[in-house]
């Protein structure tokens, strides 16, 4: 039997690796742009940047000496004797396992945005991409994506067909299970007359939609105040906090009100615009047999035309004006029906009784005087 040299039992005593064998190896030297890893053969492997990650990257920030690591051969002699790695497509495959089974059990993943594209987004799993398409990135309309960059977020696979290099995530599915449940707490928490705190959503020339934490309640323009609203685009904003009242709840929909009770100027009217008394309004709205008159926002009062002045008035547009502030005296109050009448010709009428009784009492002292010389 022949002596086998010392080279010869070395060699023999290394493994045989083949191309696409995953192996292990140490790392033994790390460069910028590639690392070196014995994985027991008779020759280092090479593991480049590229070979690393899709992503471009410093090795000496990612891989350190006496790391292991587990690659897959790539090619056992690049013609220089040298054995080339790869880690990522590895890495890819295992990515590619895991995101068959998410998607067969419906599992939620978590993944950082590595690109926004024109038509959705791009996620990395391990090295495997998913790509999100803007109708499923979120429940409602994104036109600019460009916010959802190098942020991670939530998802779930709702087709893998690697083979047709389709792998789809949704992340709108879970946003709308989340809401859905957000939807039956809030449902099972308020009701009719509690007071609750909101977000406007959404402000239109109708109402205003206040976002409650799983569905939204519309505060319609009527509702917004005890008086008069006539563009609520002037009155709320989009992200104002607010205090509401829930109004009705019917179905889905509910119905609020900023129209406190508390604060109903009606309470406390009887006493403030009783017959009799002197007041001060502006005049609101006019029609052809008279104008309204806002007494404070919320309590309204007619001044009739036949009511405005002594004089003959054709039409209340013909002497008064929207906005102009006048005075006059309550005629008439109706508590029940919320009808306040008022007449400027009364006021007019009891200011000149006045002033003709201070001529008489003027005339009556001149009188006496008189008497008096005599």
């Amino acid at each position: 039997m022949s002596e086998l040299s010392f080279e010869q039992m070395l060699e023999d005593s290394l493994k045989t690796i083949r191309n696409g064998e995953v192996v292990e190896g140490t790392v033994i030297d790390v460069k910028e742009d590639e690392a070196i890893l014995n994985i027991g053969y008779k020759s280092d492997g090479i593991l480049t940047k590229g070979e690393y990650s899709n992503t471009p990257v410093d090795l000496t920030t990612c891989i350190h000496v006496g790391d292991t690591m587990e690659v897959k051969v790539l090619k056992v002699n690049d013609g220089e004797g040298q054995v080339l790695l790869t880690y990522k497509r590895l890495a890819a495959e295992k990515g590619s396992k895991r995101l068959k089974e998410a998607f067969e059990s419906g599992e939620v993943l978590t993944a950082p945005v590595t690109q926004v594209l024109e038509g959705g987004l791009s996620v990395v799993v391990d090295e495997s991409r998913v790509f999100i398409p803007a109708s499923l990135v979120s429940d409602t309309y994104e036109k600019n994506l460009s916010k959802y960059e190098g942020q991670e977020i939530s998802f779930v696979i709702t087709e893998f067909n690697p083979r047709r290099g389709r792998i789809i995530g949704n992340r709108k599915q879970l946003i709308l299970a989340q809401k859905a449940e957000q939807q039956k707490a809030l449902f099972e928490r308020i009701h009719v007359g509690d007071v609750v705190e909101g977000v406007v959503k959404n402000v239109t020339d109708f109402g205003a939609f206040v976002d409650l934490g799983g569905a939204d309640g519309l505060l319609h323009i009527s509702e917004m105040s005890w008086g008069r609203v006539e563009n609520p685009k002037k009155v709320f904003k989009v992200g104002e906090k607010l205090t509401v009242l829930i109004k009705d709840i019917h179905d889905t929909k509910i119905a609020l009100s900023l129209k406190f009770e508390d604060q109903n100027p009606w309470l406390n009217a009887a006493e403030k615009y009783a017959a009799g008394n002197i007041v001060k309004g502006r005049v609101a709205r006019m029609t052809d047999f008279g104008a309204f008159v806002e007494l404070e926002p919320g309590v309204d009062a007619l001044l009739h035309v036949s009511q405005i002045s002594r004089e003959h008035v054709e039409k209340p547009a013909d002497v008064l004006s929207i906005g102009q502030e006048i005075e006059a005296k309550v005629v008439d109050f109706n508590g029940d029906e919320k009808k306040i009448s008022l007449s400027m010709k009364a006021l007019q009428n009891s200011q000149e009784t006045h002033a003709a009784d201070e001529d008489v009492a003027d005339v009556d002292v001149d009188a006496v005087a008189a008497e008096t010389e005599e």
